[in-house]
C-alpha cells in the first residue's frame, strides 16, 4: 500500500501543476470575494452534513465514488489534487483511512482546515461480541504491547454524535469564510434541531419495543447507535472488518440466535451482497432489511439528492420492525 501511495503521490506532482491553473489554491483565512470555499470529505455522512450547513455557499466534494463500498476504495492522483486544493478537508481518522496521513504529510496543509470525525466525539474501543469473527486476530498475535488500541470509527451513526460533528464543521466553515458565518451558524442550528428529532424517534422506538437484540448477517458498523439506545447485537464481523464471507460456524451461530430469540429481522448494510443475511433469513424465516450506515450511497441515490436524515429515518422504520 505504501509503495502504491508513493507512486500516486509522485504522479500527482506532475498533474497538480496543470490542475492548479484551473483549480484555486486554498485561501489564507477566508474565501476570495465572490468565490466559494471548497470542502472535500472522504465519505457520505460528513459530506451531507456540510451540504446542509453550507447550502450553495460552498463547493462540496466526496472522494468515495457513489456506489463504491468504502472498504474497496482506491485513491487516485485526482483525489490527491482535490485534497491539495481544498479549504477544508474532512476524514474519519481511523485505521480504514490511515493512508491519509501520508497524503497530508506530502503537501503544505498550513492554509487548510482539517477535521477528523473521531476527534469530534468521545470514541469507544472496537468490540468483538460472542460469535463474531475477528480478522485482526493474526495481526494482533504476539504484538499486544506494540499494537495501538483500535477504536470504532463509525461515530456518525449516533444522532447525538452527529450533532457534535455538525458543530465542528460549522466552526470550520465560519473560520474559513467569516463573511457567511451567520448563515452557517443558522443552518447548523436548524439541522441540529432535526438531529434532535431523529434522536427522539430512535428513542421512542426502542422504549416501546418488545426486544432489544439485533442480528446482522454482515459487518456491524453501529456500535455508537447501539450504545446510545441500549441495544444488544450479534453480527458476523466488526464494523471495520475487510472480510465479507463468514465461516459456516459463524453463520450457524447467527441462525441459532435468531431462532432461539424469535428475531423477526436480519440486517445487512448498504452496498452489501446480502448473501449471508439472505441465508439467515431463509433458514429462520426472518425478514431481510437494510440498516444504512451512511458510508456511501448508490449513484441513483446521489443523483436524487438523498440525505443522511432520509437514510437514518428509514433506519428508524426498519429498526421498528426488528424490535417487534
Amino acid at each position: 500500500m505504501k509503495k502504491i501511495l508513493s507512486l500516486l503521490l509522485g504522479a500527482c506532482l506532475a498533474l497538480s501543476g496543470c490542475a492548479q491553473n484551473a483549480a484555486s489554491a486554498p485561501s489564507t483565512d477566508t474565501a476570495e470575494a465572490g468565490e466559494k470555499i471548497s470542502v472535500v470529505s472522504t465519505i457520505f455522512a460528513p459530506y451531507d452534513f456540510v451540504r446542509q450547513i453550507a447550502g450553495a455557499l460552498a463547493e462540496v466534494t466526496m472522494l468515495l465514488p457513489p456506489g463504491t463500498e468504502s472498504h474497496s476504495y482506491e485513491l487516485t492522483p485526482q483525489d490527491i489534487i482535490k485534497i491539495q486544493n481544498c479549504d477544508i478537508f474532512v476524514y474519519v481518522g481511523g485505521d480504514s483511512d490511515a493512508w491519509i496521513h501520508e497524503v497530508l504529510e506530502s503537501m503544505d496543509t498550513g492554509k487548510m482546515k482539517i477535521i477528523t470525525l473521531m476527534d469530534c466525539v468521545e470514541v469507544v474501543e472496537e468490540k468483538i461480541v460472542e460469535g463474531m469473527e475477528n480478522d485482526h486476530d493474526d495481526d494482533h498475535h504476539g504484538h499486544d504491547e506494540d499494537h495501538a488500541q483500535e477504536y470504532d470509527e463509525h461515530v456518525w451513526t449516533s444522532p447525538r454524535n452527529a450533532k457534535n460533528i455538525v458543530s465542528k464543521l460549522s466552526d470550520a466553515l465560519c473560520g474559513t469564510d467569516p463573511a457567511n458565518a451567520v448563515a452557517y451558524k443558522a443552518n447548523a442550528e436548524a439541522y441540529k434541531t432535526l438531529l434532535d428529532a431523529l434522536d427522539a424517534r430512535f428513542r421512542a422506538v426502542v422504549d416501546g419495543a418488545a426486544r432489544r437484540t439485533l442480528i446482522f448477517g454482515d459487518r456491524f458498523p453501529f456500535r455508537y447507535l447501539a450504545d446510545a439506545y441500549g441495544l444488544e447485537y450479534y453480527a458476523a464481523f466488526p464494523g471495520c472488518s475487510t472480510e465479507t464471507e463468514a465461516s459456516a460456524a459463524t453463520v450457524a451461530f447467527l441462525i441459532d440466535k435468531a431462532r432461539a430469540e424469535g428475531i423477526p429481522v436480519v440486517f445487512h448494510v448498504e452496498l452489501s451482497n446480502k448473501k449471508m443475511a439472505n441465508t439467515i433469513g431463509e433458514e429462520t424465516g426472518a425478514q431481510v432489511l437494510l440498516l444504512h450506515a451512511c458510508h456511501n450511497v448508490t449513484r441513483d441515490e446521489m443523483a436524487d439528492g438523498i440525505t443522511y436524515l432520509e437514510l437514518m429515518n428509514q433506519n428508524v422504520e426498519n429498526l421498528k420492525e426488528a424490535l417487534k
